[in-house]
């Protein structure tokens, strides 16, 4: 058996963010390496192995190289793979991928300390983290996400009503500003009376609350037929939701760097989005995204408005996004400047 030179984690059974941004560059990288995914299985990925398999394949040293790579993104995958690489002593080095913008709290600012190397996805997410050997950007999954051949039909087949629609894609919670979304839709909506607003995402349980007010709201507004919870869809069905649509809508307070958006552009879909996250690089200045500020719901309100009253705009927008995703943001190219960050590990050349 050939000893595998790249073991990528996947520790979270949840499928979130961080999960899309892996398998993307996962389906990539196992065309590259002999590598492994570790853990919970990824969609279009290969089968991944256990923990202790891949330790157990860490042992020896891949041919030609002189420790093998473990790849991880989160807190528990950090410590299995300091645990392998300074307690058991295996040949290993530790990559980790950073996205937040904001300083990280004790422990795993402890944990990113032992890193070997740090990617960071934005030049502001670097400013909180040591180690940076890169910034690279989260690329999308072009031969998925791609536009739809007739938009229209695409949204008919959803099945949720109207003659189009839009949707915001996340977790219900303030954070991913759900109730700033629910506010801009009872703006919006009573103007479109043709077009259904997507809620997609599940609440955990201490969020559940928080939802039923928001569904409240929307009773009390008239438009629990228009404006609705669908709850979580699979990353198996979400390319056949983003080319339904014609605008993604982002308003987090918060977001480390926001895929949906870029799901969102790659199918076809313009977006409107909060000023977080790295939503501005997506835009284009302004050509196929527009940002508003944080917790504005009226800023938020017009910006969708002026999408939908101009379809000259929305169509060029439309037409225009997914090249410029293939251009500057797809998965081949995260790939690649990941790659570059192993090659240099491997060869003992340093950077950052």
């Amino acid at each position: 058996m050939i000893t595998p030179d790249l073991f990528v984690t996947n520790f979270n059974k949840n499928f979130t963010g961080v999960s899309a941004t892996a398998a993307g560059v996962v389906n990539v990288q196992q065309k590259q390496f002999e590598m492994r995914l570790v853990g919970i299985s990824l969609p279009n990925c290969d089968e991944p192995i256990s923990k202790r398999e891949a330790i157990k394949l860490s042992k020896l040293k891949p041919q030609g190289k002189p420790f093998a790579i473990w790849h991880v993104r989160r807190n528990p995958e950090m410590r299995a793979a300091i645990w392998a690489r300074d307690v058991l002593r295996l040949p290993i080095k530790i990559v980790f991928t950073s996205a937040a913008q904001r300083l990280h709290s004790l422990y795993p600012r402890w944990l990113i300390s032992k890193m070997d190397a740090v990617i960071a996805t934005t030049p502001e997410a670097a400013k909180y983290v040591p180690h940076v050997k890169a910034v690279v950007p989260h690329g999308v999954d072009t031969q998925r996400f791609k536009p739809a051949k007739d938009r229209a039909t695409a949204w008919q087949n959803l099945g949720y009503g109207g003659k189009y629609g839009l949707a915001t894609v996340g977790r219900v919670r303030p954070e991913k500003g759900t109730d700033i979304f629910v506010e801009t839709m009872i703006k919006v909506l009573p103007e479109h009376p043709d077009m259904v607003a997507l809620i997609v995402g599940k609440a955990s349980s201490k969020h559940q609350k928080f939802q039923q007010g928001l569904e409240e709201q929307i009773v009390k507004a008239g438009l629990s037929d228009r404006l609705l919870f669908v709850g979580e869809v699979g990353p198996d069905k979400m390319p056949e939701l983003m080319r339904s649509i014609r605008l993604l809508v982002a308003l987090p307070r918060y977001e480390g760097y926001g895929m949906t958006p870029l799901e969102a552009l790659a199918s076809g879909a313009p977006f409107v989005a909060s000023d977080t996250g790295y939503f501005k690089a997506f835009s284009n200045d302004g050509q196929v995204g527009k940002v508003v500020p944080i917790e504005d719901s009226e800023r938020a309100a017009d910006a969708i408005s002026a999408w939908l009253s101009d379809k000259e705009l929305l169509d060029r927008a439309s037409d225009l996004a997914p090249n410029f995703i293939g251009q500057q943001h797809s998965v081949e190219k995260e790939a690649a400047s990941i790659a570059k960050v192993y090659e240099d590990l491997w060869n003992g050349t340093t950077h950052g």
